[in-house]
């Protein structure tokens, strides 16, 4: 990457640039969230809008950046890793951390549960027919039972982005239904400069972070989509880690749980897409990614289980959440280490 080009390409430097681009990324979404929170307000969208769409939307564009770099760079397996690791670790770990900031239950509603979660469920289920249909319908000449490899087009690509607009169609239509207070925002041009700033921020921060994390999956033979699923996956939802914590910190447990339904819906829907749009053709591992957004579905699942139960989660099941994704690391770290196999990566 040219920002770190004058660095030694060493694995301690490597390490060092992938912190310094995490601090960075931390600090582009503090300005992220509260530009977006201005801006919300000043536009009188309604709560579960202002979390599902502007904020969720801002806090991913670290996941969006990191599609297109790696997308540029050949090596979109690693984009799709930062995705589908990325939902996981908001669905897992995010809620979970907001749900123990507060001191009782964190409260949600039906609007949530029956609205933006089982919609997320539409779009995992949309992005696995995608890949699906690009092995069948574009298979990679000379690819093996074990790769399944397909070409991932822009016709394809189309497709999770329709159902994007879809998406944006529902939510205009609570923005209609809402009746919202009038705005105590004095400087809006103020708002949309910070927004600007934090954007570009995190473009820059995720660009170095991208290149350095792809220096150390080849010195350390790790594969280019564990590794997104790993590093690149942790580093780019500390943005939705932010805005969720602080926000049920402040009593907004529904903009806190509509940022991660909307962040995941955004990266599955558009994040992923756009790569493919701006390269023009990307190959997907079927094998690959198949039994990670398994594991996203049974995430997303459990998720739905405990919302729904009282709408509301428990500190109990805030822990479990975080069980569940430790033995999702335990999962991958064994993969990368030779002792499972259910992910064939050869």
């Amino acid at each position: 990457m040219v920002l770190v080009d004058f660095l030694p390409d060493t694995p301690l430097v490597n390490v060092f640039v992938v912190l310094v681009a995490t601090a960075f990324i931390w600090v582009g979404s503090g300005w992220l969230e509260t530009s977006a929170e201005e801006l919300s307000e000043h536009y009188g969208l309604p709560p579960v809008v202002q979390g599902s769409i502007v904020v969720a939307v801002g806090s991913s564009f670290p996941e969006l950046a990191s599609v297109v770099f790696t997308a540029l760079n050949d090596v979109f397996d690693m984009g799709v890793g930062a995705i589908v690791g990325s939902a996981i670790f908001n669905i897992l770990v995010i809620p979970a951390l907001a749900g123990l900031a507060v001191s009782d239950d964190l409260d949600t509603n039906r609007t949530i549960v029956y609205k933006e979660a089982q919609f997320y469920m539409i779009a995992v289920s949309a992005l696995v027919v995608t890949f699906a249909l690009a092995v069948i319908y574009n298979p990679v000449s000379g690819a093996t039972d074990v790769d399944l490899l397909g070409e991932l087009t822009r016709p394809l690509a189309a497709i999770p982005l329709a159902l994007y607009g879809l998406y944006l169609f529902i939510q205009w239509q609570d923005v209609n239904d809402h009746e919202a207070a009038e705005s105590t925002v004095e400087r809006v041009g103020r708002s949309w400069l910070l927004l600007a700033a934090g954007l570009a921020l995190i473009l820059l921060a995720v660009e170095t972070l991208v290149g350095s994390v792809e220096s150390l999956s080849q010195t350390f033979g790790i594969p280019e989509f564990l590794a997104g699923v790993t590093i690149v996956a942790a580093a780019t939802s500390l943005p939705d880690l932010l805005v969720s914590v602080r926000s049920a910190r402040v009593g907004k447990g529904v903009t806190s749980l509509g940022n991660v339904l909307g962040s995941n819906t955004f990266d599955l829907l558009v994040a992923i897409p756009l790569g493919v749009l701006i390269v023009g053709t990307v190959t997907i591992n079927f094998a690959v990614a198949v039994p990670m957004f398994g594991v996203l579905t049974l995430a997303t699942v459990l998720l739905f289980t405990f919302l729904r139960t009282d709408l509301s989660l428990t500190s109990l099941e805030s822990a479990l959440l975080l069980v569940a994704y430790l033995a999702f690391v335990a999962w991958v770290v064994a993969e990368t280490l030779g002792f499972s196999g259910l992910i064939k990566t050869v």
